[in-house]
């Protein structure tokens, strides 16, 4: 039975989205159990790894400049890609995986796995290609390529534009979508928030992420109003969600708070604008949904790119205070809603809620093709 090794990393949720949708199409099509998901980095060293995200989240949330630096750093280094392709307990679990999985194939929605790989592949310890599933937009990092690959799939043509640009070999790059949980695709024919046309009141989702600036003085704004319902999720954050409950008893309009859910995927289907931070597994789930965004928050380097996808589009819009939040929503919902249909009838040309499948299809079909398998060519790892 064909078997697909899906890696992944937790430096941001887009990444672990992506790898688990990966599975659950690969398992679709192939049975239970054919793609093992792994974090290497995890494995190889939980306690350093669980500092380097602490460390990685208190850059992105507390000091934006900072993590601005290290990511344009990382695009143009020639030391820290040689030290990707050595650390040497992530290549010895990864060896290990390899060995006891046999997979056809590997996925990587984490960039760094593909100079690991490189590096297995030229000790003879890695024989099967290796694709990455791009989780970013427009600003990407040229780790995404600079190892080589088999393939790319990204998530829309305005980010395979500046994979054509760096040189990589078009052919290699396919626009696939961003790869979402299969209730997308099961459910969006089905799932849709009320006719605004026909006077329905609006719904509003708003996701708090840890460290969002005003999120909480935009959350009972938002609940201060009369004009729509709301849905507020906080993740894990008890001491929010009891206040933001609390505040939600003094409203007479529908109002649910959540604390962390499974539950994005029908929601995102089911209200007609989300208010986020423009994180890579947010926007693209919520272009799966045809929901537009108001994003109030935007963390350099891989979220700019994001929000400028949307923008160019003409997807929703920016809104970095609370205030600013309040006056687009009352903007998208004025004359019945009409900024927001033209919003959400400019999602249909990034709307691939099949893409998950699209992907696995495309790995399988060229592992039944060994001679297309060759990596292009990455840089030199050596300083």
């Amino acid at each position: 039975m064909s078997r697909l090794l899906v890696l992944t990393a937790g430096f941001g949720e887009g990444h672990n989205a992506a790898a688990r949708a990966c599975a659950e199409a690969w398992e679709e099509r192939h049975g239970a159990g054919t793609a093992p998901v792994a974090d290497v980095h995890a494995l190889a060293a939980p306690s350093l790894n669980a500092w380097v995200r602490l460390a990685y989240l208190r850059a992105i949330n507390r000091s934006p400049r900072l993590w601005r630096a290290v990511y344009a750093w990382l695009d143009r280094s020639q030391w820290a890609t040689a030290a990707m392709a050595r650390l040497p307990a992530e290549r010895r679990v990864l060896r290990d995986l390899l060995a006891r999985e046999r997979p056809a194939a590997v996925c990587c929605t984490f960039p760094g796995y593909a100079f690991l790989l490189r590096a297995l592949a030229a000790a003879g310890e890695c024989g099967v290609p290796f694709y990455n599933v791009v989780t970013d937009s427009i600003s990407l990092n040229s780790l995404w390529w600079r190892a080589g690959a088999a393939g790319w799939f990204v998530p829309n043509a305005d980010s395979a534009a500046v994979m054509h640009a760096a040189g990589i070999e078009p052919a290699r790059v396919h626009v696939s979508g961003f790869p979402v949980q299969g209730t997308f695709r099961r459910e969006g024919g089905r799932l849709a928030p009320p006719d605004l046309a026909a006077g329905s009141m609006p719904r509003v989702l708003q996701v708090i992420n840890s460290g969002t600036r005003g999120a909480a003085e935009t959350a009972e704004r938002l609940l201060r109003e009369t004009r729509w319902e709301i849905t507020c999720t906080v993740g894990r954050d008890e001491r929010l969600r009891d206040r933001l409950r609390r505040a939600a008893e003094q409203r007479r309009e529908p109002a649910t708070i959540l604390g962390w859910t499974h539950e994005i995927p029908r929601l995102l289907l089911t209200h007609h604008v989300v208010v986020s931070k423009a994180g890579g597994a947010t926007t693209q789930e919520a272009l799966a949904a045809r929901c537009p965004m108001i994003v109030n928050q935007i963390v350099p380097g891989q979220e700019e790119g994001n929000y400028e996808l949307l923008r160019r589009h003409g997807i929703g819009a920016y809104a970095g205070t609370p205030a600013e939040v309040l006056a687009a929503l009352h903007g998208a919902f004025a004359d019945r809603g009409r900024r927001w249909r033209e919003w959400r009838d400019a999602i249909a040309p990034l709307h691939r809620p099949e893409a998950a499948l699209a992907i696995v299809d495309r790995i399988a079909a060229e592992t039944a093709a060994p001679r297309t398998h060759r990596p292009q060519p990455g840089m030199p790892l050596t300083v």
